[in-house]
């Protein structure tokens, strides 16, 4: 599954807000490969974005409002979509993606807490073989009609996907996986973050349970919850759900992938490496977007338009908040993106003046 456009209005904070994960224009030995729409070589999209901005910006938010809306175009759960929405207003969004073949799906909605009357309108366009996702975007708006709820699995079908959060205990899910791939990556993974932790094994009493033993404990994966926790180190705790999102990527068990802020107590040449794997392991129609605050990311053979920033500011009394694409800005190939965050080129860096006030002293009052 890919995802090609979002747009949220009073969404999760979010005002007329707009990020696209398209490009224009083929990159030239790019590292990565068949970044289009598997036999649509002009319908390009990015397979891999790395987002970056400073804390607050709205990361964590951005997923799981896309979460939420893929769970309702699955389950028809409408309370999914009203909880998004500060109560007493009305919020908005719309999203363009591909699932199976060549259909591109247009689902908008305009949502009113104070009714929770929910309108849904839906489009679709069939992608040709030398069709970009602009020329599908512009048909797509010809072709809006009203739809209701209990016709949008039909219309999309099944979709596919994985996010993983920061809050580990609600995040762990081992369903579609293959047991043989989850085994070796959660020993290949911990073994790296804790070297005591070696001997991981399925369960021969428990079902769909892993154990984790370090000499005389036992570390139980249970039903996709992480048991005796407190045993861990918060790098090791991180590790397992890295781990299991790395195990989705290679069992196949997803199509979209979201992979937030998750190597926050991880040393950073191992995220880079991680990353790596994901990426490598991303099959046809796939696409990974994996949010982090570590600048060392900066530093990968990425095509530019892969890293994209948000940033917020206020105006008019209102939290707005908006995305910089690095292709965008830097065009030339010797460009470096390292010294353009440095330099605050995409506002993504936080603004610590407050802070000066602590270095001046207190006041005597």
């Amino acid at each position: 599954m890919i995802v090609l456009n979002v747009a949220l209005d009073n969404v999760f904070g979010f005002n007329d807000f707009n990020i696209n994960f398209t490009y224009p224009k083929k990159i030239v030995n790019s590292i990565i490969d068949n970044e289009h729409l598997e036999n649509r070589p002009a319908f390009r999209y990015k397979k891999a974005v790395v987002l970056m901005g400073s804390n607050a910006t709205g990361k964590t938010s951005l997923g799981k409002a896309i979460s939420r809306i893929f769970k309702f175009i699955n389950t028809g759960n409408t309370a999914l979509l009203l909880e998004m929405v500060a109560p007493g207003t009305i919020g908005s969004f719309s999203i363009d993606l591909v699932n199976q073949g060549y259909t591109m799906h247009r689902l908008s909605a305009t949502i009113d807490s104070n009714t929770s009357n929910i309108l849904l309108k839906y489009g679709n366009t069939k992608i040709k073989i030398n069709d970009t996702y602009e020329k599908c975007a512009t048909k797509i708006d010809e072709n809006i009609i009203d739809t209701e709820t209990k016709t949008l699995k039909k219309l999309f079908g099944e979709l596919k996907y994985r996010f993983a959060y920061p809050e580990i205990e609600t995040t762990l899910n081992i369903d579609g996986m293959k047991k043989d791939v989850l085994l070796r990556t959660l020993k290949a993974v911990i073994g790296t973050l804790d070297p005591t932790l070696t001997d991981v094994s399925i369960s021969k009493d428990l079902k769909d349970s892993f154990i984790i033993r370090r000499k005389g404990t036992e570390i139980i994966i249970q039903d996709g919850k992480l048991l005796n926790r407190e045993v861990l180190s918060s790098g090791t705790a991180e590790g397992i759900d890295i781990a299991i999102f790395l195990a989705s990527i290679l069992s196949n068990a997803g199509s979209f992938y979201y992979c937030d802020e998750h190597f926050s107590y991880i040393q950073t040449d191992i995220e880079k490496r991680i990353f790596a794997l994901m990426l490598d392991n991303l099959k046809a129609n796939d696409q990974l977007i994996f949010t982090t605050h570590n600048t060392d990311m900066l530093d990968l053979n990425l095509p530019k338009h892969s890293f994209a920033f948000l940033r917020k500011k206020v105006v008019e009394d209102k939290c707005e908040v908006t995305v910089m694409y690095a292709s965008d800005v830097l065009k030339r190939n010797t460009d470096s993106i390292r010294c353009a965050v440095e330099n605050d080129v995409f506002s993504s860096l936080p603004n610590d003046s407050l802070l000066d006030t602590l270095e001046k002293g207190w006041d005597n009052e």
